[in-house]
Protein backbone atom coordinates (compact mmCIF):
# COMPACT_ATOMS: atom_id res chain seq x y z
CA UNK A 1 0.00 0.00 0.00
CA UNK A 2 1.31 3.49 -0.74
CA UNK A 3 1.84 5.63 2.34
CA UNK A 4 0.35 8.90 1.18
CA UNK A 5 -2.32 10.67 1.91
CA UNK A 6 -5.71 9.60 2.38
CA UNK A 7 -7.14 12.44 -0.41
CA UNK A 8 -5.19 11.83 -3.70
CA UNK A 9 -5.01 14.66 -5.54
CA UNK A 10 -5.69 15.09 -9.10
CA UNK A 11 -3.39 16.58 -11.85
CA UNK A 12 -4.06 19.99 -13.16
CA UNK A 13 -5.04 18.27 -16.54
CA UNK A 14 -7.90 16.64 -15.09
CA UNK A 15 -8.94 19.14 -12.78
CA UNK A 16 -9.59 21.55 -15.76
CA UNK A 17 -11.00 18.43 -18.07
CA UNK A 18 -13.31 17.60 -15.05
CA UNK A 19 -14.61 21.28 -14.83
CA UNK A 20 -15.18 21.51 -18.67
CA UNK A 21 -17.27 18.31 -18.75
CA UNK A 22 -20.97 18.74 -18.64
CA UNK A 23 -21.92 15.78 -16.82
CA UNK A 24 -19.18 15.56 -13.85
CA UNK A 25 -19.70 12.47 -11.24
CA UNK A 26 -19.23 12.30 -7.88
CA UNK A 27 -18.88 8.74 -6.67
CA UNK A 28 -19.44 7.11 -3.38
CA UNK A 29 -18.74 3.45 -1.58
CA UNK A 30 -17.15 3.02 -5.38
CA UNK A 31 -15.76 -0.21 -4.90
CA UNK A 32 -14.00 -1.30 -8.17
CA UNK A 33 -15.65 1.08 -10.36
CA UNK A 34 -17.83 -0.93 -12.02
CA UNK A 35 -20.88 1.32 -12.06
CA UNK A 36 -18.75 4.41 -12.97
CA UNK A 37 -16.60 2.51 -16.09
CA UNK A 38 -20.53 2.08 -17.44
CA UNK A 39 -21.42 5.83 -16.69
CA UNK A 40 -18.73 7.07 -18.69
CA UNK A 41 -19.27 4.44 -21.28
CA UNK A 42 -22.88 6.11 -21.25
CA UNK A 43 -21.07 9.57 -21.63
CA UNK A 44 -20.33 10.80 -17.97
CA UNK A 45 -17.31 11.77 -15.87
CA UNK A 46 -16.03 10.30 -12.73
CA UNK A 47 -14.09 13.09 -11.54
CA UNK A 48 -13.34 11.72 -7.91
CA UNK A 49 -13.98 8.33 -6.03
CA UNK A 50 -14.38 7.88 -2.64
CA UNK A 51 -14.00 4.07 -0.48
CA UNK A 52 -12.98 2.96 2.90
CA UNK A 53 -11.59 -0.22 1.82
CA UNK A 54 -7.51 0.28 0.99
CA UNK A 55 -7.87 -2.25 -2.20
CA UNK A 56 -10.33 -0.88 -3.64
CA UNK A 57 -8.73 2.43 -3.44
CA UNK A 58 -5.53 1.25 -4.68
CA UNK A 59 -7.00 -0.78 -7.72
CA UNK A 60 -8.98 2.45 -8.12
CA UNK A 61 -5.58 4.75 -8.59
CA UNK A 62 -3.84 1.76 -10.26
CA UNK A 63 -6.39 2.78 -13.20
CA UNK A 64 -6.02 6.63 -13.65
CA UNK A 65 -9.29 7.83 -11.33
CA UNK A 66 -9.24 10.34 -8.27
CA UNK A 67 -9.75 8.33 -5.36
CA UNK A 68 -10.65 9.98 -1.68
CA UNK A 69 -9.71 6.84 1.30
CA UNK A 70 -11.85 6.47 4.41
CA UNK A 71 -15.27 6.40 5.69
CA UNK A 72 -17.39 8.83 4.50
CA UNK A 73 -19.26 9.11 7.80
CA UNK A 74 -15.76 10.48 8.67
CA UNK A 75 -15.32 12.70 5.93
CA UNK A 76 -18.58 14.29 6.83
CA UNK A 77 -17.59 14.69 10.33
CA UNK A 78 -14.41 16.44 9.67
CA UNK A 79 -15.54 17.79 6.26
CA UNK A 80 -19.70 18.30 6.59
CA UNK A 81 -19.74 20.32 3.19
CA UNK A 82 -17.45 17.77 1.49
CA UNK A 83 -15.09 20.81 0.17
CA UNK A 84 -11.88 18.85 0.41
CA UNK A 85 -13.36 15.99 -1.31
CA UNK A 86 -14.74 18.74 -4.27
CA UNK A 87 -11.13 20.64 -3.99
CA UNK A 88 -9.17 17.48 -4.59
CA UNK A 89 -10.55 17.40 -7.99
CA UNK A 90 -11.06 20.71 -8.48
CA UNK A 91 -14.91 20.78 -8.31
CA UNK A 92 -15.30 23.33 -5.65
CA UNK A 93 -17.50 25.83 -6.59
CA UNK A 94 -18.87 23.88 -9.26
CA UNK A 95 -22.53 22.05 -9.72
CA UNK A 96 -22.17 18.41 -10.16
CA UNK A 97 -24.32 16.96 -12.34
CA UNK A 98 -24.79 13.23 -10.87
CA UNK A 99 -23.95 11.99 -7.38
CA UNK A 100 -23.52 8.05 -7.09
CA UNK A 101 -22.62 4.97 -4.83
CA UNK A 102 -23.91 1.90 -3.41
CA UNK A 103 -23.66 2.16 0.32
CA UNK A 104 -23.11 -1.70 2.06
CA UNK A 105 -25.72 -4.01 1.31
CA UNK A 106 -24.53 -7.09 3.53
CA UNK A 107 -27.14 -5.97 6.08
CA UNK A 108 -30.11 -6.41 3.58
CA UNK A 109 -28.58 -8.86 1.39
CA UNK A 110 -31.36 -12.28 1.78
CA UNK A 111 -28.25 -14.28 1.61
CA UNK A 112 -27.23 -13.27 4.65
CA UNK A 113 -28.74 -12.30 8.40
CA UNK A 114 -30.31 -9.38 7.07
CA UNK A 115 -29.93 -7.31 10.21
CA UNK A 116 -30.92 -4.36 8.43
CA UNK A 117 -30.59 -1.13 10.17
CA UNK A 118 -29.51 -2.80 13.48
CA UNK A 119 -26.27 -3.44 11.65
CA UNK A 120 -24.03 0.09 11.77
CA UNK A 121 -23.72 -0.63 7.57
CA UNK A 122 -26.49 -0.58 7.35
CA UNK A 123 -27.14 3.12 8.25
CA UNK A 124 -24.60 4.26 5.57
CA UNK A 125 -27.80 4.83 3.31
CA UNK A 126 -28.26 8.04 5.64
CA UNK A 127 -24.60 9.42 5.05
CA UNK A 128 -25.06 9.14 1.41
CA UNK A 129 -28.64 11.27 1.58
CA UNK A 130 -26.06 13.73 3.58
CA UNK A 131 -23.33 13.59 0.86
CA UNK A 132 -26.55 14.49 -1.67
CA UNK A 133 -27.64 17.31 0.76
CA UNK A 134 -24.36 18.67 0.77
CA UNK A 135 -23.20 18.36 -2.75
CA UNK A 136 -26.65 19.12 -4.38
CA UNK A 137 -26.28 17.54 -7.61
CA UNK A 138 -28.44 17.26 -10.26
CA UNK A 139 -28.99 13.88 -10.15
CA UNK A 140 -28.09 11.20 -7.99
CA UNK A 141 -28.27 7.03 -8.08
CA UNK A 142 -28.37 4.89 -5.51
CA UNK A 143 -28.56 0.85 -5.91
CA UNK A 144 -28.28 -1.58 -3.78
CA UNK A 145 -29.18 -5.44 -3.41
CA UNK A 146 -32.83 -6.16 -4.16
CA UNK A 147 -33.32 -7.47 -0.35
CA UNK A 148 -33.41 -3.38 0.71
CA UNK A 149 -36.84 -3.29 -1.03
CA UNK A 150 -38.56 -5.31 1.00
CA UNK A 151 -37.04 -4.99 4.26
CA UNK A 152 -38.05 -3.35 7.69
CA UNK A 153 -36.10 -0.72 10.18
CA UNK A 154 -37.00 -3.37 12.55
CA UNK A 155 -36.50 -7.23 10.38
CA UNK A 156 -39.00 -8.68 13.55
CA UNK A 157 -41.74 -6.71 13.19
CA UNK A 158 -43.39 -6.03 9.60
CA UNK A 159 -45.45 -2.84 10.81
CA UNK A 160 -42.08 -1.21 11.26
CA UNK A 161 -41.77 1.54 8.50
CA UNK A 162 -39.86 -0.23 5.28
CA UNK A 163 -36.52 1.23 4.95
CA UNK A 164 -37.30 2.03 1.32
CA UNK A 165 -39.94 4.30 2.15
CA UNK A 166 -37.56 6.14 4.71
CA UNK A 167 -35.03 6.56 2.27
CA UNK A 168 -37.00 8.06 -0.57
CA UNK A 169 -39.09 10.57 2.34
CA UNK A 170 -35.55 11.39 2.84
CA UNK A 171 -34.54 12.11 -0.35
CA UNK A 172 -38.30 14.07 -1.05
CA UNK A 173 -37.21 15.99 2.26
CA UNK A 174 -34.59 17.02 0.47
CA UNK A 175 -36.43 18.03 -2.42
CA UNK A 176 -35.86 15.20 -4.90
CA UNK A 177 -37.89 13.82 -7.01
CA UNK A 178 -37.19 10.01 -7.14
CA UNK A 179 -38.13 6.54 -9.24
CA UNK A 180 -37.08 3.11 -7.75
CA UNK A 181 -37.52 -0.57 -9.18
CA UNK A 182 -35.50 -4.00 -8.88
CA UNK A 183 -33.40 -4.28 -12.70
CA UNK A 184 -31.81 -7.30 -13.77
CA UNK A 185 -28.31 -6.50 -15.11
CA UNK A 186 -29.03 -9.39 -18.07
CA UNK A 187 -31.78 -6.92 -19.54
CA UNK A 188 -28.83 -4.27 -20.34
CA UNK A 189 -26.45 -6.50 -22.02
CA UNK A 190 -25.07 -8.42 -19.04
CA UNK A 191 -24.08 -11.68 -19.90
CA UNK A 192 -25.60 -12.61 -15.89
CA UNK A 193 -28.43 -12.80 -14.03
CA UNK A 194 -27.99 -9.52 -11.09
CA UNK A 195 -30.94 -7.91 -9.90
CA UNK A 196 -30.08 -4.58 -8.34
CA UNK A 197 -32.82 -2.04 -6.52
CA UNK A 198 -31.87 1.65 -8.08
CA UNK A 199 -33.12 4.55 -7.15
CA UNK A 200 -32.51 7.26 -9.31
CA UNK A 201 -33.52 11.38 -8.62
CA UNK A 202 -33.58 14.94 -9.60
CA UNK A 203 -33.28 18.03 -7.92
CA UNK A 204 -35.36 20.14 -10.52
CA UNK A 205 -38.28 17.39 -11.04
CA UNK A 206 -37.34 15.99 -14.44
CA UNK A 207 -39.07 13.32 -15.49
CA UNK A 208 -36.54 10.83 -14.55
CA UNK A 209 -37.11 7.52 -15.71
CA UNK A 210 -35.45 4.15 -14.79
CA UNK A 211 -33.39 2.74 -17.88
CA UNK A 212 -35.58 0.21 -20.08
CA UNK A 213 -34.85 -3.34 -21.35
CA UNK A 214 -32.14 -3.53 -24.47
CA UNK A 215 -31.71 -6.74 -24.11
CA UNK A 216 -34.28 -9.87 -24.22
CA UNK A 217 -34.30 -13.86 -23.91
CA UNK A 218 -36.01 -14.05 -27.58
CA UNK A 219 -35.42 -11.28 -30.44
CA UNK A 220 -34.66 -11.39 -33.91
CA UNK A 221 -31.64 -9.42 -33.77
CA UNK A 222 -29.02 -11.54 -32.23
CA UNK A 223 -27.25 -8.10 -31.07
CA UNK A 224 -30.17 -7.54 -28.60
CA UNK A 225 -30.77 -11.15 -27.16
CA UNK A 226 -29.62 -12.21 -23.65
CA UNK A 227 -25.74 -11.97 -23.36
CA UNK A 228 -24.48 -15.97 -22.47
CA UNK A 229 -21.43 -17.08 -20.41
CA UNK A 230 -19.43 -18.14 -23.52
CA UNK A 231 -20.55 -14.40 -25.41
CA UNK A 232 -18.27 -13.23 -22.03
CA UNK A 233 -15.32 -15.96 -22.25
CA UNK A 234 -14.84 -15.65 -26.53
CA UNK A 235 -11.37 -15.16 -26.99
CA UNK A 236 -10.27 -16.11 -23.33
CA UNK A 237 -7.42 -18.87 -22.44
CA UNK A 238 -8.67 -22.34 -23.20
CA UNK A 239 -7.97 -25.82 -20.93
CA UNK A 240 -4.16 -25.72 -20.39
CA UNK A 241 -3.52 -22.33 -21.43
CA UNK A 242 -2.25 -19.88 -18.39
CA UNK A 243 -6.21 -18.69 -17.44
CA UNK A 244 -4.72 -15.83 -15.00
CA UNK A 245 -4.94 -15.34 -11.05
CA UNK A 246 -7.62 -18.37 -10.05
CA UNK A 247 -8.84 -19.75 -6.78
CA UNK A 248 -8.93 -23.32 -6.62
CA UNK A 249 -11.10 -25.92 -5.43
CA UNK A 250 -10.69 -28.52 -2.60
CA UNK A 251 -9.41 -32.19 -3.32
CA UNK A 252 -13.18 -33.52 -2.23
CA UNK A 253 -14.87 -30.88 -4.60
CA UNK A 254 -12.66 -31.95 -6.87
CA UNK A 255 -13.61 -35.57 -7.01
CA UNK A 256 -17.34 -34.67 -7.53
CA UNK A 257 -16.85 -32.04 -10.00
CA UNK A 258 -15.46 -34.45 -12.39
CA UNK A 259 -18.63 -36.22 -12.69
CA UNK A 260 -20.53 -33.04 -13.36
CA UNK A 261 -21.56 -32.32 -16.61
CA UNK A 262 -21.59 -28.37 -18.22
CA UNK A 263 -24.54 -27.08 -16.63
CA UNK A 264 -25.02 -29.43 -14.32
CA UNK A 265 -24.76 -29.78 -10.08
CA UNK A 266 -24.79 -31.86 -7.69
CA UNK A 267 -28.32 -33.94 -9.04
CA UNK A 268 -26.23 -35.15 -11.46
CA UNK A 269 -24.08 -36.99 -9.22
CA UNK A 270 -24.35 -41.05 -8.94
CA UNK A 271 -27.47 -41.39 -6.56
CA UNK A 272 -25.56 -43.35 -4.27
CA UNK A 273 -23.17 -40.47 -4.19
CA UNK A 274 -25.17 -37.62 -3.01
CA UNK A 275 -25.70 -38.08 0.75
CA UNK A 276 -21.32 -38.34 0.98
CA UNK A 277 -20.88 -35.31 -1.12
CA UNK A 278 -23.65 -32.84 -0.01
CA UNK A 279 -23.28 -33.84 4.31
CA UNK A 280 -25.85 -32.50 6.08
CA UNK A 281 -27.48 -30.41 3.64
CA UNK A 282 -28.48 -33.63 1.59
CA UNK A 283 -31.54 -33.90 4.13
CA UNK A 284 -32.28 -29.75 4.11
CA UNK A 285 -34.91 -27.62 2.01
CA UNK A 286 -34.06 -25.28 -0.74
CA UNK A 287 -32.82 -25.90 -4.27
CA UNK A 288 -29.24 -26.05 -3.26
CA UNK A 289 -28.81 -25.52 -6.88
CA UNK A 290 -24.94 -23.87 -5.95
CA UNK A 291 -23.80 -26.94 -4.64
CA UNK A 292 -21.17 -28.71 -7.06
CA UNK A 293 -22.11 -26.22 -9.60
CA UNK A 294 -20.68 -26.18 -13.21
CA UNK A 295 -21.89 -23.37 -15.25
CA UNK A 296 -23.54 -23.42 -18.85
CA UNK A 297 -22.06 -21.87 -21.70
CA UNK A 298 -25.47 -21.52 -23.00
CA UNK A 299 -26.83 -19.32 -21.00
CA UNK A 300 -26.37 -15.91 -18.71
CA UNK A 301 -24.36 -16.45 -15.20
CA UNK A 302 -25.74 -16.99 -12.06
CA UNK A 303 -25.10 -13.54 -10.12
CA UNK A 304 -21.33 -13.76 -9.25
CA UNK A 305 -20.75 -13.93 -5.56
CA UNK A 306 -17.38 -12.42 -3.66
CA UNK A 307 -16.03 -16.14 -3.77
CA UNK A 308 -16.45 -19.02 -6.31
CA UNK A 309 -15.40 -21.93 -4.54
CA UNK A 310 -17.62 -21.06 -1.74
CA UNK A 311 -19.49 -25.18 -1.53
CA UNK A 312 -23.01 -23.65 -1.54
CA UNK A 313 -22.50 -21.22 -4.15
CA UNK A 314 -20.09 -22.86 -6.55
CA UNK A 315 -18.89 -21.17 -10.13
CA UNK A 316 -17.70 -23.92 -11.76
CA UNK A 317 -15.60 -23.78 -15.15
CA UNK A 318 -18.34 -25.32 -17.54
CA UNK A 319 -15.36 -27.23 -18.75
CA UNK A 320 -12.47 -27.45 -16.64
CA UNK A 321 -11.69 -28.51 -13.27
CA UNK A 322 -11.49 -24.99 -12.01
CA UNK A 323 -13.92 -21.96 -10.65
CA UNK A 324 -14.14 -18.96 -12.31
CA UNK A 325 -10.70 -16.39 -12.74
CA UNK A 326 -10.64 -13.20 -11.95
CA UNK A 327 -10.33 -12.58 -15.82
CA UNK A 328 -13.62 -14.17 -16.03
CA UNK A 329 -15.19 -12.85 -13.24
CA UNK A 330 -14.16 -9.28 -14.45
CA UNK A 331 -15.51 -10.56 -18.01
CA UNK A 332 -19.11 -11.32 -16.73
CA UNK A 333 -18.98 -8.16 -14.79
CA UNK A 334 -18.42 -5.80 -18.19
CA UNK A 335 -14.95 -5.01 -16.95
CA UNK A 336 -12.77 -4.06 -19.47
CA UNK A 337 -9.94 -6.44 -20.16
CA UNK A 338 -7.18 -3.78 -18.99
CA UNK A 339 -9.00 -2.78 -16.09
CA UNK A 340 -6.26 -3.66 -13.36
CA UNK A 341 -7.28 -5.30 -9.65
CA UNK A 342 -4.76 -4.66 -6.61
CA UNK A 343 -4.90 -7.25 -4.13
CA UNK A 344 -4.44 -10.95 -3.82
CA UNK A 345 -7.01 -12.80 -5.15
CA UNK A 346 -9.42 -13.29 -2.89
CA UNK A 347 -9.24 -9.32 -3.09
CA UNK A 348 -9.87 -9.24 -6.32
CA UNK A 349 -13.22 -11.58 -6.51
CA UNK A 350 -14.52 -9.47 -3.94
CA UNK A 351 -14.16 -6.45 -5.87
CA UNK A 352 -15.49 -7.36 -8.99
CA UNK A 353 -18.42 -9.81 -7.01
CA UNK A 354 -19.66 -6.73 -5.36
CA UNK A 355 -19.55 -4.87 -8.17
CA UNK A 356 -22.44 -2.96 -10.79
CA UNK A 357 -22.50 -4.52 -14.06
CA UNK A 358 -20.51 -1.80 -16.52
CA UNK A 359 -23.80 -2.58 -18.67
CA UNK A 360 -26.03 -1.47 -16.37
CA UNK A 361 -23.91 1.29 -15.22
CA UNK A 362 -24.22 2.49 -18.98
CA UNK A 363 -27.87 1.85 -19.25
CA UNK A 364 -28.39 4.30 -15.94
CA UNK A 365 -25.99 6.64 -17.41
CA UNK A 366 -27.94 6.76 -20.80
CA UNK A 367 -31.43 7.73 -18.91
CA UNK A 368 -29.98 10.48 -17.13
CA UNK A 369 -28.48 12.22 -20.30
CA UNK A 370 -31.58 11.42 -22.06
CA UNK A 371 -33.45 13.14 -19.26
CA UNK A 372 -31.04 16.17 -18.96
CA UNK A 373 -31.40 16.79 -22.67
CA UNK A 374 -35.29 15.89 -23.11
CA UNK A 375 -34.69 13.42 -25.61
CA UNK A 376 -35.93 10.40 -23.87
CA UNK A 377 -39.55 10.95 -25.14
CA UNK A 378 -40.92 10.42 -28.98
CA UNK A 379 -44.39 12.50 -28.06
CA UNK A 380 -47.29 11.95 -30.10
CA UNK A 381 -50.83 13.14 -30.78
CA UNK A 382 -51.73 9.25 -30.62
CA UNK A 383 -50.93 5.63 -30.93
CA UNK A 384 -52.93 4.13 -34.34
CA UNK A 385 -56.27 2.78 -32.49
CA UNK A 386 -54.93 -1.17 -33.81
CA UNK A 387 -54.27 -3.84 -30.83
CA UNK A 388 -50.48 -4.11 -32.22
CA UNK A 389 -50.03 -0.45 -31.17
CA UNK A 390 -52.36 -1.19 -28.04
CA UNK A 391 -50.24 -3.83 -26.92
CA UNK A 392 -47.39 -1.96 -27.58
CA UNK A 393 -48.53 0.64 -25.93
CA UNK A 394 -49.54 -1.58 -22.41
CA UNK A 395 -46.11 -2.03 -22.74
CA UNK A 396 -44.90 1.79 -21.88
CA UNK A 397 -44.38 3.58 -18.80
CA UNK A 398 -46.22 6.51 -19.06
CA UNK A 399 -43.27 8.60 -18.57
CA UNK A 400 -41.81 7.42 -21.63
CA UNK A 401 -44.77 7.52 -24.30
CA UNK A 402 -47.62 10.36 -24.12
CA UNK A 403 -50.56 9.33 -25.44
CA UNK A 404 -53.41 11.62 -25.92
CA UNK A 405 -56.77 11.53 -27.43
Amino acid sequence: MRDDLPLFQASLAHMEANRAHPYSVVSLFSGAMGLDIGLEQAGLRTVVTQDIDPWCVETIRRNGHTAVAGDLRQLLQDDPQLHGLLRTCGMQGREVFAVVGGPPCQPFSTAGKRLGVQDQRGQLYEDFVRAVDRLRPRFFVMENVKGLASMHSQPDDENSQPVLQHILELFAALGYRTVHGVLDAVHYGTPQFRERLVILGSRDGEDIFLPLPSHFPQHQNPQLRWRTLGDALQGLPEAGQEVGPCANFSATIVQYLRQVPEGGNWKNLPESLRPQAMGGAYASGGGKVGFYRRLSRNEPAPTLVTSPVQKATLLGHPTQLRPLSVREYARIQGFPDDWRFEGATADCYRQIGNAVPAPLGRAIGQALIATATQTATVRVKRMRGTSVHKRVAAQLPSSVLELSE
